[in-house]
This record gives structure tokens, sequence and C-alpha cells, in this order.
């Protein structure tokens, strides 16, 4: 019970590895915000999951929203000791192909959402003296990936932010810190053609894709009192993909 009487949001909580963290986290004694734009799934997995869940039905892109959702949440459980920002689409194209629609959508989800998130979370934690804000990059982040220069962007900025949001936060008892996850088995991964997926086992150190129990327990990790002394970092959870 690592994270018995904690209260955590996390974003892209109704599906792939947010609901894999939900899932985890409430395993570990937490309540858990579910916060998500799938609606109908949302409440799906709020009703299976007990009275220590409770959804949230916002577009992270939304500054409105996401201010309303943390009150909401701070209502409902007293307080919040852990953000996880794992909310995140992709758009792919090559450069001279994306359009301005796509790469906008993208730095306004897994961009502008992060921002949005934790600015409105931040308050809450320095007030009481500590907290965990943890936010998703990627691989993509650190190496660039081909026909993603929108997410590879926010990917990239999304470990910026970490490093300056630890040393910001660090004094006020708040530890900031990143997860990027390599080519993991979600189902917006599954969609793409078998003869990708197996590319991607095989170019993995430990032939196979990552599970959103692997990135789970990375953010539960990081959560845990047993992380009190790391902020600032990024733990690439990748099968050894860029090694």
């Amino acid at each position: 019970m690592r994270l018995a009487n904690k209260v955590a949001i996390i974003t892209g909580g109704a599906g792939g590895i947010g609901l894999a963290a939900v899932k985890r986290f409430l395993e570990e004694g937490a309540k858990v915000a579910i916060v998500d734009y799938d609606k109908q799934q949302g409440e799906k997995m709020e009703a299976e999951l007990g009275e220590n869940v409770a959804f949230f039905a916002v577009d992270v892109s939304k500054l409105a929203e996401v201010k309303e959702m943390v009150e909401q949440v701070v209502d409902r459980f007293g307080k919040i000791d852990i953000l996880i920002n794992n909310a995140g689409i992709t758009r792919d194209a090559t450069l001279v192909k994306m359009s301005e629609e796509d790469f906008e959508k993208v730095i306004q989800i897994n961009l502008n959402g992060v921002y949005y998130c934790t600015q409105a979370v931040a308050p809450h934690m320095i007030a009481q003296g500590s907290g965990k804000i943890i936010s998703t990059s990627s691989v993509s982040g650190v190496y660039g990936n081909f026909g993603q220069t929108n997410y590879a962007a926010t990917k990239a900025a999304i470990i910026g932010m970490t490093k300056t949001w630890a040393k910001e936060l660090g004094r006020k008892g708040i530890n900031v810190n990143a997860v990027a996850p390599g080519f993991t088995a979600t189902p917006m991964v599954e969609k793409m053609p078998e003869k990708v997926l197996q590319q991607m086992e095989g170019i993995t150190s430990l032939q196979r894709l990552g599970k959103p129990e692997d990135i789970a327990n990375a953010y539960l990790f990081l959560a845990s009192d047993e992380a009190s002394y790391i902020t600032g970092h990024v733990l690439q959870v990748d099968g050894g993909i860029m090694m």
C-alpha cells in the first residue's frame, strides 16, 4: 500500500497506459481521479472500479475545464498528492505533408494540456508542502522519430518543463519527474500494421513491446515515497530500444 491515503489525478486515465496506472494506483491504496475526454469509457471505468475512483470528462487543452476539474477533485477528495500528466495523441506525417491542424492539435493536447494541468495543481501542492508531478515524455522526445515532428516536439518540451519545474518546486517539497516510454502495446500502437510491430520488437533489446503495466509501474515508483530524493529525472522505460 505504497500510496495509502494519497489522492492522484491521472489524465488520459480511461484507457491504455492511463487505465493501467489507475488500476495500479488503486491496488496501492490511492484515491484516483480519472481525467479523460472519452465520457462513455470514463463513466464505465468509474462504475467498475469502485468508490475510490471519480471520473471527470475534460479536454485538457481547455484551461477553463482543467481549472474546474482540479477544484472538483479537491472538493471530492480533499487534496491532490499526485498528478500524472499521461494524456496524449498522435497525428503522424512527414514534415512536408503535416497539416497545420494536425500540428496544432498535438501541441494543444500533449504540451498545453500538461502545462495547464500542472499549473492548476501546483498551488494546492505548494500549500500543503508536498506533491509528486509525473509527466509522460517519450523516446521520440529524446531521440526524435520519423514522421513525428509534432509529437517529438511536445515530448521534448515536456522534458524541458520537467527540469524547470523541478528547480522551481523542489524547495516547496514537490518532486517533478518524467517517464519516457518506448513502443508500448496500447490500442493506438496495436492498430499499426503487423510488419511495423515486428520491426519495433526487432529493434528493441528485450525483443518485445512494452506493456501498459510497465509504464504504470514506473509512474508508481516515482509517485511513491521510495522516490522521495529523485527530481528532475527522465526515466526511460523502453526495453533498451535506444541503448
